[in-house]
């Protein structure tokens, strides 16, 4: 039986597809923006501000951006449960292990207002 990896309510084989899809996303966005720098070797600031301006590639990079949260989401969670509740035992691992994932959550939280607010501000 596959565990629960993100106490989402779904297994871990849905946590696996998640990873697996999020990076692909991510590698086919660092594909398209590699492309577009190599093709503008002299690009200047408002190439690159039209760039960002197109709506398509505005929903692109949020969609990056939310693919990097969840895929780092789901590595996090992963990590502090295997690492931090192993490691160590008893009530003070399960504190610091929810800490840990609090303050993780938290960061993450902030990094998807913030991208949005650059984005579409």
């Amino acid at each position: 039986m596959v565990k629960t990896v993100t106490n989402w309510g779904r297994n871990g084989v849905a946590d696996w597809l998640t990873q697996r899809l999020s990076a692909l996303i991510l590698l086919s966005y660092a594909v398209v923006m590699i492309g577009w720098i190599a093709m503008n070797p002299n690009m200047d600031y408002h190439q690159w501000k039209n760039c960002f301006s197109s709506t398509p590639l505005k929903i692109y990079t949020l969609l990056a951006l939310l693919s990097l949260t969840l895929h780092a989401w789901i590595g996090l969670w992963s990590v502090s449960t295997d690492y931090i509740t192993v490691r160590l035992m008893g009530n003070k691992a399960t504190l610091l292990r929810l800490l840990f994932q609090g303050v993780c959550a938290t960061i993450l939280v902030a990094y998807v207002i913030w991208g949005i607010l650059i984005l579409w501000a």
